[in-house]
């Protein structure tokens, strides 16, 4: 969308901006209304102030030359203790959740901790509708929750906000933890958990995994930056066999298959017979009545037909032992794996929590037979994170390589470049004032802060570079002229720019949090570099070109030839 609203700026200014000067521009010679008047004093009190402090700027070039630097400097310093993220944490208005029950829970006994744990939900007054739902692929202990909440000038409270308040009012609840995470508009696939960030573990032998998942879990949920630390690992479910004395049931004349078929009839669900109405038709399914399941007890009411035709209770031939068995044994790939998921604290960074999760692996001793990454969200941050370096420095040298064929130039792209460390400090101080960190949109917003900020060099030094070939003056009088003659398109262009960008940075609305560091970034990187830039870059220039006549001196033993910029204007 961006390149095209660039490409149609482009076909406009070449095209239909020039007609519209030729039809509409006229020389006006009456009186001008007082909001022009108003406005031109303005400017003129501006451009005096700019020209006076100018003046001074020239005088002390030197200091001047130091506090770019300096801005150099403080752009590094700032983008390495930034915090680093991801995607801004939304609020669409929608929170999903996981019920996890301890794993020897019934499905009935399931459904009641649901129940009440849903109940809480909707008596919360920022919730709108709620549903939940167990069983189905993630077994009897577990449940699903979906809630609406209500409009944000209904709620006052953030979707985060209002799932520490329920968290709170849940976690008095035994036997079952809710785990809720707001919905967002962007999302990177992972393996199924109930929070929104995957740390997977895998290992050859599944004993050394079982071993240290709960050691790592309970460390994790020790971390100030986690909330909700949770594992999928499954191994304590509830085994009930029943042990037969064949030589009893034999001598009672009772056989394996009846026993069978008598333990389906009553725990199996068998369908036994179809009820066919006009439209509709009804599976009849045998079981027991649901007040004998309840646990394994209810074997010691059931009778088994013996080849004599009698009932023989299960009790006089058989015995029931219990063990712990595993619900589900978790793959990734074809080894073995436990996903440790968690949700980040309220106003939390990912890259700090990452770094702590990666220290607390090491300070366990974790051993190199188990295997830990991160998965979905977490391990696209990773990804992210190590490329955004040579990112921007990309788009630095696209920017370098462009300006070097436009001026035909070593030296003067790089006094452009000389403005874009301002912008980066402007954009690194505000996403710290609105305590924020640097994820994948700010960053975004920085990079197109790499195109708007060298703009205000660009008219400076075109100009510059022009008066001082056609009118022989020297590169402190040409810049100086060209400060003074460009401030206003400066001035306008970079206003235009914030202006526009200010809907984004105070904007609210559902999901409008995946927007404001955009915003944020450009206004805070534009006010900046227009406060620094019209000093430093004449500045830049001057040096530039003293650097640019000595590297001529020593390469070609004489002054080369002047060459024609092209126009950027």
């Amino acid at each position: 969308m961006l390149s095209v609203a660039i490409g149609v700026s482009l076909f406009v200014s070449l095209t239909t901006t020039p007609m519209m000067c030729a039809r509409f521009l006229r020389h006006e010679t009456g009186k001008h209304n007082r909001l022009y008047r108003f406005s031109e004093n303005t400017f003129d009190l501006l451009h005096g102030t700019y020209d006076f402090s100018l003046r001074w700027v020239l005088r002390h070039q030197f200091l001047i030359l130091l506090v770019t630097i300096g801005t150099v400097c403080l752009n590094l310093y700032l983008f390495v203790q930034t915090p680093k993220g991801f995607f801004p944490q939304q609020d669409t208005g929608r929170i999903n959740g996981s019920i996890i029950g301890d794993q020897d829970l019934s499905f009935a006994a399931m459904s009641k901790k649901m129940r009440a744990f849903t109940d809480i939900v909707a008596q919360d007054p920022a919730v709108d509708t709620v549903i939940s739902f167990t069983g189905g692929g993630g077994g009897g202990s577990t449940a699903r929750m979906f809630a609406q909440l209500k409009p944000l000038n209904e709620r006052k409270l953030s979707a985060d906000q209002v799932i520490a308040g329920i968290r709170s009012k849940t976690s008095g609840i035994p036997g079952a933890a809710l785990y809720l995470q707001a919905v967002q508009d962007l999302s990177v696939g992972g393996r199924g958990s109930a929070a929104q960030y995957q740390y997977t573990l895998q290992a050859d032998r599944l004993d050394d995994l079982t071993h240290w998942a709960p050691i790592l879990q309970q460390r994790l949920a020790k971390i100030p930056e986690l909330r909700d630390v949770n594992s999928d690992q499954q191994m304590h479910g509830l085994e009930s066999a029943i042990v037969i004395d064949r030589d009893t049931a034999g001598r009672l004349g009772v056989d394996v298959l009846d026993i069978d078929n008598t333990l389906s009839d009553a725990f199996g669900q068998r369908q036994v017979s179809n009820i066919y109405k006009g439209l509709n038709q009804y599976h009849v399914v045998l079981e027991v009545a649901p007040e004998f399941q309840p646990g394994p007890e209810a074997l010691n009411a059931v009778y088994v037909p013996s080849r004599s035709g009698k009932l023989v209770p299960l009790s006089a031939f058989a015995h029931y032992e219990h063990s712990n068995t595993a619900l589900s044994v978790n793959h990734q790939g074809i080894f073995p794996a436990i996903t440790l998921s968690f949700n980040l604290a309220p106003g939390a960074s990912l890259g700090p929590a990452v770094d702590h999760i990666e220290q607390a692996r090491l300070e366990l001793k974790v051993p190199s037979t188990v295997h830990a990454t991160f998965q979905g969200t977490a391990q696209a941050f990773q990804d992210s994170l190590a490329g955004q370096l040579v990112l921007i420095l990309t788009a630095l040298a696209a920017v370098y390589i462009v300006l070097g064929i436009l001026y035909e130039s070593f030296i003067h792209p790089i006094t452009i470049l000389s403005t874009i460390p301002s912008a980066g400090i402007g954009a690194l101080l505000a996403i710290q004032f609105i305590k924020s960190d640097l994820n994948i949109i700010a960053l975004i917003g920085i990079i197109l802060l790499i195109g708007i900020v060298k703009k205000n060099a660009i008219l400076m030094i075109d100009f510059a570079v022009q008066v001082e070939r056609e009118e022989g003056l020297s590169p402190v009088e040409a810049i100086y002229k060209a400060c003074l003659l460009r401030f206003r398109p400066i001035l306008m262009t970079t206003m235009a720019a914030l202006l526009g960008a200010m809907p984004l940075a105070l904007g609210t609305g559902v999901g409008s949090e995946l927007r404001r560091p955009l915003g944020i970034t450009i206004v805070g990187g534009l006010i900046l570099s227009q406060m620094l830039t019209l000093f430093t870059t004449p500045v830049v220039y001057i040096y530039m070109d003293r650097l640019q006549s000595l590297l001529r001196r020593i390469f070609s033993h004489g002054p080369a030839p002047a060459t024609a910029p092209a126009h950027s204007d």
